[in-house]
């Protein structure tokens, strides 16, 4: 320790300096970290209160048995939904949260986290997700925060994982795929560990291994997925067609600053009465155009019933669509789509209509129907603006359709239990042990 230079003029200053060399204790009563309406005990207590089992049905370890004791999943699914409210998108930022923030300790409660574990967790579940969805919609629907008088739709068109450079033809993935394959039996074929260190030299040699596997397998599924791609091209166009290596299902969409990126169009639909999110899909299409039929069926199967009227915009306005949503039991309220004459009213039927276009044309020239449709960007837009501002998703960190929509369905999960907690908070002790 440097002591600094005596003083001329008076003796020198006593000053308690740091030593980061000594071991010293830091006693923290958990429980007294956070103060009793912090949205991680709110959270937490709403978790408590839901169903979970499906969370635990892959888990073997039992009492008295073999094998560590795993991570309670109701830790877990905490500690995902709190951190999608907070904006962590990262399982590598939320395993380093666990230890630097009070809020993620309180969480954990001395359990220790890494990132491989949180990661797995997070994209493995998709069913489970699903029907947590249903679960929570059907306490906020008791709970009277779904009006279900209009539900709003619209997509979101999110940054995928894969970069622009990963999309190829199919004879670069070919030589790709036999390159991989090549590195695989080269890493397959290597000399054992050494002797000096066999423990970490079999770690190292098992990673590259499974990244060779992985590798092989991420450009077989573009080879897959090539046909698909091929089939949306025109006739004397489809040899140009290209997959991601690296992301198979992704596909080049046109963003919302005009530019194209690889992308997944993430599909939500919301209640107007408090915006909470009732449909979640994910599509990977740009287009949103035959998408309200199946979110409007998605819908109906969660909650029992449908909504009167269904509000979308013009993109997803075609007219398959319209007669399709308006079969399963919603009217919908969407723009009708300005005539090549000037002189014709859009709103008056065409003799191609059928009955339901007709009546759609005629109930979009009401006021009523005008006055009801303003509720679509009030709602749908609203939600969409804090999916990219507050949770996060301005770009994607895995890869695939199915783990895309784990990560919507966290993210829908997360936005509404953070409106159950707001406006009924959940019954279970909140308050700190005595």
């Amino acid at each position: 320790m440097v002591e600094p230079p005596p003083r001329p003029d008076a003796a020198p200053l006593r000053l308690r300096r740091p030593n980061r060399d000594q071991v010293t204790p830091v006693p923290a009563y958990l429980d007294a970290l956070l103060p009793d309406d912090h949205l991680a005990r709110l959270l937490w207590a709403a978790v408590a209160r839901l169903d979970l089992a499906a969370f635990a049905a892959g888990l073997t370890v039992a009492e008295g048995g073999p094998g560590r004791a795993a991570a309670d999943p109701q830790l877990l699914v905490a500690l995902w939904l709190y951190a999608t409210t907070q904006g962590v998108t990262s399982a590598r930022a939320l395993a380093r949260l666990c230890v630097e923030h009070v809020a993620y300790l309180w969480l954990c409660g001395g359990v220790s986290m890494n990132y491989h574990s949180l990661s797995d967790f997070r994209v493995r579940h998709e069913a489970a997700l699903d029907g947590l969805m249903t679960q929570v919609l059907g306490r906020l629907h008791h709970g009277g925060l779904i009006a279900f008088d209009h539900v709003a739709q619209d997509g979101i068109r999110v940054r995928a994982s894969a970069g622009a450079a990963s999309f190829h033809r199919q004879a670069t993935l070919a030589r790709s795929l036999a390159e991989a394959r090549a590195v695989l039996a080269a890493v397959q074929a290597a000399d054992g560990p050494p002797d000096d260190d066999p423990p970490s030299g079999g770690r190292a040699r098992a990673a590259r291994e499974r990244a060779a596997r992985e590798r092989v397998a991420r450009v077989e599924a573009a080879l897959a997925a090539l046909p698909a791609a091929q089939a949306a091209k025109p006739v004397g166009k489809r040899d140009q067609a290209r997959v991601s290596a690296t992301d198979a299902e992704a596909r080049v969409m046109k963003m919302a600053d005009g530019g194209y990126r690889p992308a997944y169009n993430i599909q939500l639909a919301a209640d107007t009465a408090q915006q909470v999110i009732v449909g979640v899909a994910v599509s990977t299409s740009g287009s949103d155009m035959a998408l309200a039929p199946a979110m409007v069926a998605q819908v109906r199967e969660r909650l029992g019933q449908l909504p009167p009227e269904w509000l979308m915009d013009g993109g997803f306005a075609g007219h398959s669509a319209i007669e399709r949503a308006s079969a399963l039991g919603v009217r919908v309220l969407a723009p009708v789509q300005a005539p090549k004459d000037p002189a014709r009213d859009p709103h008056q039927p065409v003799p191609a209509d059928s009955a339901v276009l007709a009546a759609w044309r005629l109930r979009m020239g009401t006021g009523a129907a005008q006055l009801t449709y303003r509720l679509r960007a009030a709602t749908i837009e609203c939600v969409n603006a804090q999916a990219r501002s507050h949770y996060g998703l301005l770009q994607l960190r895995v890869r695939g359709q199915a783990k895309v929509r784990c990560v919507a369905l966290w993210l829908a999960l997360a936005h509404n239990l953070r409106l159950w907690v707001r406006h009924q908070p959940p019954a279970a002790p909140l308050t700190r042990a005595a």
